[in-house]
Protein backbone atom coordinates (compact mmCIF):
# COMPACT_ATOMS: atom_id res chain seq x y z
CA UNK A 1 0.00 0.00 0.00
CA UNK A 2 1.27 3.36 -0.38
CA UNK A 3 2.03 5.84 1.74
CA UNK A 4 -0.53 8.65 2.88
CA UNK A 5 1.09 12.10 1.62
CA UNK A 6 -0.61 15.57 1.84
CA UNK A 7 -1.96 16.59 -1.31
CA UNK A 8 -2.36 20.32 -2.65
CA UNK A 9 -5.69 21.20 -3.31
CA UNK A 10 -7.49 21.42 -6.61
CA UNK A 11 -9.43 23.54 -8.12
CA UNK A 12 -12.59 21.72 -8.47
CA UNK A 13 -14.15 22.53 -12.29
CA UNK A 14 -17.43 21.00 -11.89
CA UNK A 15 -20.10 21.21 -9.88
CA UNK A 16 -18.97 18.42 -7.71
CA UNK A 17 -18.97 19.64 -4.25
CA UNK A 18 -15.42 20.40 -2.75
CA UNK A 19 -14.27 19.31 0.63
CA UNK A 20 -12.98 21.52 3.26
CA UNK A 21 -9.64 19.99 5.27
CA UNK A 22 -11.80 20.75 8.07
CA UNK A 23 -14.96 18.78 7.06
CA UNK A 24 -13.25 16.32 5.27
CA UNK A 25 -13.70 13.42 8.64
CA UNK A 26 -17.02 13.61 10.31
CA UNK A 27 -16.85 13.65 14.14
CA UNK A 28 -16.92 10.66 14.42
CA UNK A 29 -13.46 10.56 11.92
CA UNK A 30 -15.99 9.28 9.26
CA UNK A 31 -16.57 10.46 5.34
CA UNK A 32 -19.19 12.62 4.90
CA UNK A 33 -22.47 10.02 3.74
CA UNK A 34 -22.63 11.65 0.22
CA UNK A 35 -18.98 10.81 -0.25
CA UNK A 36 -19.01 7.36 1.78
CA UNK A 37 -22.15 6.71 -0.21
CA UNK A 38 -20.99 7.34 -3.80
CA UNK A 39 -17.61 5.29 -3.26
CA UNK A 40 -19.56 2.63 -1.95
CA UNK A 41 -22.06 2.42 -4.89
CA UNK A 42 -18.85 3.21 -7.57
CA UNK A 43 -17.22 -0.15 -5.99
CA UNK A 44 -20.40 -2.26 -5.99
CA UNK A 45 -20.98 -1.44 -9.47
CA UNK A 46 -17.51 -1.83 -10.74
CA UNK A 47 -17.57 -5.66 -8.49
CA UNK A 48 -21.05 -6.56 -9.95
CA UNK A 49 -20.37 -5.71 -13.72
CA UNK A 50 -16.81 -5.36 -14.15
CA UNK A 51 -14.30 -2.67 -15.51
CA UNK A 52 -16.11 -2.51 -18.80
CA UNK A 53 -19.50 -1.46 -17.26
CA UNK A 54 -17.86 1.86 -16.21
CA UNK A 55 -16.55 5.24 -17.81
CA UNK A 56 -12.99 6.06 -17.91
CA UNK A 57 -13.40 8.52 -15.24
CA UNK A 58 -15.35 6.19 -12.69
CA UNK A 59 -11.90 3.83 -13.00
CA UNK A 60 -10.19 6.74 -12.11
CA UNK A 61 -12.20 7.29 -9.31
CA UNK A 62 -11.74 4.07 -8.47
CA UNK A 63 -7.82 4.47 -8.63
CA UNK A 64 -7.58 8.09 -6.62
CA UNK A 65 -10.29 6.78 -3.67
CA UNK A 66 -6.83 4.89 -2.13
CA UNK A 67 -4.58 8.15 -2.89
CA UNK A 68 -7.12 10.93 -1.46
CA UNK A 69 -9.48 9.32 1.27
CA UNK A 70 -10.98 12.26 2.50
CA UNK A 71 -12.09 14.36 -0.38
CA UNK A 72 -13.93 13.63 -3.92
CA UNK A 73 -12.04 12.64 -6.58
CA UNK A 74 -14.03 13.46 -9.62
CA UNK A 75 -12.79 16.82 -10.02
CA UNK A 76 -9.42 15.16 -10.56
CA UNK A 77 -10.26 12.65 -12.41
CA UNK A 78 -11.70 14.59 -14.97
CA UNK A 79 -9.41 17.29 -15.08
CA UNK A 80 -6.49 14.16 -15.80
CA UNK A 81 -8.58 12.98 -18.52
CA UNK A 82 -8.83 16.13 -19.97
CA UNK A 83 -5.33 16.42 -20.12
CA UNK A 84 -4.33 13.43 -21.04
CA UNK A 85 -7.52 11.97 -23.43
CA UNK A 86 -8.22 8.75 -21.48
CA UNK A 87 -7.61 6.19 -18.98
CA UNK A 88 -4.89 4.27 -20.49
CA UNK A 89 -3.24 7.38 -20.98
CA UNK A 90 -3.56 8.83 -17.50
CA UNK A 91 -1.96 5.91 -16.31
CA UNK A 92 1.18 5.57 -18.69
CA UNK A 93 2.04 9.53 -18.58
CA UNK A 94 5.35 10.17 -17.29
CA UNK A 95 5.14 11.47 -13.50
CA UNK A 96 7.00 14.43 -14.24
CA UNK A 97 3.88 15.55 -16.56
CA UNK A 98 1.74 13.70 -14.11
CA UNK A 99 3.09 15.82 -11.19
CA UNK A 100 2.12 19.49 -13.27
CA UNK A 101 -1.34 18.78 -12.55
CA UNK A 102 -2.37 20.32 -9.50
CA UNK A 103 -3.72 17.40 -6.89
CA UNK A 104 -1.46 15.41 -8.28
CA UNK A 105 0.92 14.51 -5.24
CA UNK A 106 3.23 11.79 -4.19
CA UNK A 107 0.19 9.68 -3.58
CA UNK A 108 -1.73 9.83 -6.02
CA UNK A 109 1.45 9.39 -8.54
CA UNK A 110 2.40 5.88 -6.60
CA UNK A 111 -1.43 4.63 -7.39
CA UNK A 112 -1.29 5.69 -10.90
CA UNK A 113 2.30 4.20 -11.50
CA UNK A 114 1.28 0.76 -9.30
CA UNK A 115 -2.05 0.37 -11.87
CA UNK A 116 0.70 1.10 -14.80
CA UNK A 117 3.35 -1.88 -13.69
CA UNK A 118 0.69 -4.42 -12.52
CA UNK A 119 -1.18 -4.31 -16.12
CA UNK A 120 2.69 -4.37 -17.84
CA UNK A 121 3.24 -7.57 -15.10
CA UNK A 122 0.20 -8.91 -16.52
CA UNK A 123 0.22 -8.95 -19.94
CA UNK A 124 3.80 -9.80 -19.80
CA UNK A 125 2.83 -13.42 -17.87
CA UNK A 126 0.74 -14.47 -20.71
CA UNK A 127 3.34 -14.26 -22.77
CA UNK A 128 6.55 -15.73 -20.92
CA UNK A 129 6.66 -19.72 -20.90
CA UNK A 130 4.79 -19.57 -23.79
CA UNK A 131 4.61 -20.53 -27.46
CA UNK A 132 4.91 -16.53 -28.68
CA UNK A 133 3.70 -17.28 -32.47
CA UNK A 134 1.10 -19.38 -31.33
CA UNK A 135 -0.27 -16.57 -28.86
CA UNK A 136 0.40 -13.99 -30.99
CA UNK A 137 -2.86 -12.15 -29.53
CA UNK A 138 -1.16 -12.20 -26.32
CA UNK A 139 2.08 -10.65 -27.61
CA UNK A 140 0.06 -8.15 -29.66
CA UNK A 141 -1.55 -7.09 -26.28
CA UNK A 142 1.25 -7.08 -24.35
CA UNK A 143 2.94 -4.68 -27.06
CA UNK A 144 0.33 -2.37 -26.64
CA UNK A 145 0.15 -2.39 -22.99
CA UNK A 146 3.44 -1.60 -22.55
CA UNK A 147 4.03 0.77 -25.53
CA UNK A 148 0.92 1.97 -27.38
CA UNK A 149 0.61 5.03 -24.82
CA UNK A 150 3.84 6.86 -24.43
CA UNK A 151 4.83 9.78 -25.73
CA UNK A 152 8.33 8.98 -27.25
CA UNK A 153 9.26 6.73 -29.18
CA UNK A 154 10.70 3.20 -27.51
CA UNK A 155 12.04 0.18 -28.92
CA UNK A 156 12.38 -3.20 -27.34
CA UNK A 157 13.28 -6.41 -28.29
CA UNK A 158 11.90 -9.80 -28.11
CA UNK A 159 14.35 -12.88 -27.56
CA UNK A 160 13.32 -15.92 -28.12
CA UNK A 161 15.13 -19.67 -27.28
CA UNK A 162 14.83 -22.70 -29.87
CA UNK A 163 10.82 -22.96 -29.14
CA UNK A 164 10.28 -19.54 -29.60
CA UNK A 165 9.51 -19.07 -26.14
CA UNK A 166 10.04 -15.49 -24.72
CA UNK A 167 13.53 -15.06 -22.81
CA UNK A 168 14.23 -11.36 -23.09
CA UNK A 169 12.27 -8.49 -23.02
CA UNK A 170 14.30 -5.81 -23.26
CA UNK A 171 14.20 -1.77 -24.00
CA UNK A 172 17.05 -0.88 -26.44
CA UNK A 173 16.61 2.34 -27.24
CA UNK A 174 14.52 5.50 -26.42
CA UNK A 175 13.97 8.88 -28.00
CA UNK A 176 11.84 11.67 -29.02
CA UNK A 177 8.50 12.15 -30.67
CA UNK A 178 9.34 10.97 -33.55
CA UNK A 179 12.62 8.77 -33.99
CA UNK A 180 14.66 6.35 -31.66
CA UNK A 181 18.14 5.60 -31.93
CA UNK A 182 19.01 2.00 -32.89
CA UNK A 183 22.37 0.02 -33.20
CA UNK A 184 21.87 -3.39 -35.20
CA UNK A 185 25.30 -4.37 -33.58
CA UNK A 186 24.02 -4.22 -30.39
CA UNK A 187 20.64 -6.25 -30.94
CA UNK A 188 22.38 -9.20 -32.42
CA UNK A 189 25.39 -8.93 -29.60
CA UNK A 190 22.36 -9.07 -26.79
CA UNK A 191 20.55 -12.08 -28.69
CA UNK A 192 24.18 -14.28 -28.57
CA UNK A 193 24.32 -12.93 -24.80
CA UNK A 194 20.87 -14.64 -24.12
CA UNK A 195 21.52 -17.69 -26.67
CA UNK A 196 18.42 -16.34 -28.40
CA UNK A 197 18.02 -18.01 -32.02
CA UNK A 198 15.34 -15.54 -33.00
CA UNK A 199 14.04 -11.96 -32.61
CA UNK A 200 11.18 -9.50 -32.67
CA UNK A 201 11.59 -5.96 -33.01
CA UNK A 202 8.89 -3.54 -31.40
CA UNK A 203 9.06 -0.10 -31.31
CA UNK A 204 5.67 2.46 -31.03
CA UNK A 205 5.08 5.70 -32.75
CA UNK A 206 3.61 8.13 -30.77
CA UNK A 207 1.53 10.07 -33.75
CA UNK A 208 -0.35 7.02 -33.28
CA UNK A 209 -0.03 6.14 -36.70
CA UNK A 210 1.75 2.70 -37.17
CA UNK A 211 3.05 3.42 -41.02
CA UNK A 212 6.82 2.39 -41.28
CA UNK A 213 9.02 5.36 -42.17
CA UNK A 214 11.86 5.11 -44.81
CA UNK A 215 14.47 4.88 -41.60
CA UNK A 216 12.40 2.20 -40.07
CA UNK A 217 12.43 -0.18 -43.09
CA UNK A 218 15.89 0.52 -43.26
CA UNK A 219 16.87 0.01 -40.10
CA UNK A 220 15.24 -3.31 -39.74
CA UNK A 221 17.24 -4.75 -43.03
CA UNK A 222 20.35 -4.42 -41.15
CA UNK A 223 19.12 -6.09 -38.31
CA UNK A 224 17.81 -8.83 -40.08
CA UNK A 225 21.32 -9.33 -42.03
CA UNK A 226 23.55 -9.06 -39.00
CA UNK A 227 21.31 -11.36 -37.47
CA UNK A 228 20.95 -13.84 -40.44
CA UNK A 229 24.41 -14.09 -41.03
CA UNK A 230 25.05 -15.53 -37.07
CA UNK A 231 22.15 -17.74 -37.62
CA UNK A 232 19.41 -15.73 -35.67
CA UNK A 233 15.87 -15.34 -37.23
CA UNK A 234 14.18 -12.05 -37.39
CA UNK A 235 10.43 -13.18 -36.82
CA UNK A 236 8.75 -9.81 -37.15
CA UNK A 237 9.18 -5.88 -36.70
CA UNK A 238 5.96 -4.71 -34.67
CA UNK A 239 5.15 -0.82 -34.88
CA UNK A 240 2.85 -0.12 -32.23
CA UNK A 241 0.27 2.86 -32.56
CA UNK A 242 -2.47 4.32 -30.56
CA UNK A 243 -5.22 1.93 -31.79
CA UNK A 244 -3.64 -0.45 -33.92
CA UNK A 245 -0.09 -2.13 -35.18
CA UNK A 246 1.62 -2.46 -38.37
CA UNK A 247 3.73 -6.02 -39.09
CA UNK A 248 6.78 -6.17 -41.03
CA UNK A 249 5.87 -9.42 -42.37
CA UNK A 250 2.47 -9.13 -42.90
CA UNK A 251 3.03 -6.24 -44.84
CA UNK A 252 5.78 -8.25 -47.06
CA UNK A 253 8.04 -5.51 -45.97
CA UNK A 254 10.25 -8.02 -43.61
CA UNK A 255 13.99 -8.82 -45.80
CA UNK A 256 14.06 -12.60 -46.70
Amino acid sequence: MCAAFAEPRLPFLDDARPVAPDEALTAGGRLPSYIADHRQRLRDRFLAAGGTALPDYEMLELVLFRALPRIDVKPLARVLLDRFGDFNRVISAPPARLAEVQGVGPSVLCELKVIEAAAQRLARSRVMETHVLSGWSQLLDYCHTVMAHRDVEQFRVLYLDTRNRLIGDEEQARGTVNHVPVYPREVVKRALELNATAMILVHNHPSGDPTPSEADIAMTRQVAEAARALGIVLHDHLIVGKSRELSFKAEGLLPR
